[in-house]
């Protein structure tokens, strides 16, 4: 009874922080120069297999579906915990906010130096549920449709718990970059950042994170083998060493 009544006071305590958090965030994109946000978007490369069916409204929390609905946007924590959370946007910004500067490293080749990424530590965000002791790995589910790979239709990534938690290796769940909200080809409403992986690690439109004891191939490793589950940028592209290599 304890226990309920703490999850009870925490969901409160949540919703009442979260007042006005993400409408404030969201109009910080609006007011930049149209100059300022077009080098933003320079810097990144477009690479996605999502369909494009959805656009994210961060001052309204909703996502807005090709057809015309919208729907609260809401993160799922499930899987190997005691009990399932769903946080709204706006609660995801009401926890405590972080900035990281990180190099972004895609497979291709191209990179993207010290890149201004703003959100939630994984440490934060994952002491709001339980993990159950077999709780090993968090398997990240994103939003829309993907070209079908593996079973899988939509796009979907893991990641080691131990690594997530790290600080030393800068994991984030982002929501914002450059000091704004995420734009919708950059990721919106939140993606994860895994500064030492490569880029297809740091999945886009994360809707579920599910908690599971085994390793799950993600999408592009299941779409072609070349892309393997472990994905380390190599030693001679980084500008800093890799801590899992100390």
């Amino acid at each position: 009874m304890a226990d309920h009544a703490h999850d009870q006071s925490r969901r409160r305590l949540l919703k009442f922080m979260a007042t006005g958090f993400a409408a404030v965030a969201a109009a910080l994109w609006g007011v930049l120069p149209a100059c300022a946000r077009e080098a933003i978007a320079r810097r990144f490369p477009t690479r996605t297999v999502e369909r494009a069916t959805f656009g994210f409204d961060a001052q309204r929390g909703e996502v807005v579906w090709k057809d015309g609905r919208r729907e609260r946007y809401q993160l799922v924590l499930d899987g190997l915990v005691e009990q399932p959370l769903r946080l709204d946007y706006a609660q995801l910004r009401a926890l405590p906010q972080v900035r990281l500067t990180a190099d972004f490293h895609c497979v291709e080749g191209w990179s993207v130096n010290d890149a201004p990424w703003g959100g939630v530590r994984f440490a934060d965000l994952f002491a709001l549920v339980r993990l159950a002791p077999g709780a090993r790995y968090a398997v990240f589910h994103s939003l829309g449709e993907t070209m079908p790979a593996g079973g899988l239709t939509h796009y979907v990534e893991c990641l080691p718990l131990a690594e997530l938690l790290n600080p030393a290796l800068g994991s984030l769940l982002a929501l914002d970059l450059d000091g704004a909200p995420l734009t919708d080809d950059r990721g919106a409403p939140a993606r994860v950042i895994s500064p030492f992986d490569h880029a297809y690690k740091s999945i886009k439109f994360v809707t579920r994170v599910e908690f599971t004891a085994a390793e799950v191939p993600g999408w592009w490793t299941r779409a072609n083998p070349v892309y393997p589950v472990h994905a380390p940028v190599e030693k001679h592209r980084l500008r800093s060493p890799d801590p899992r290599d100390a």
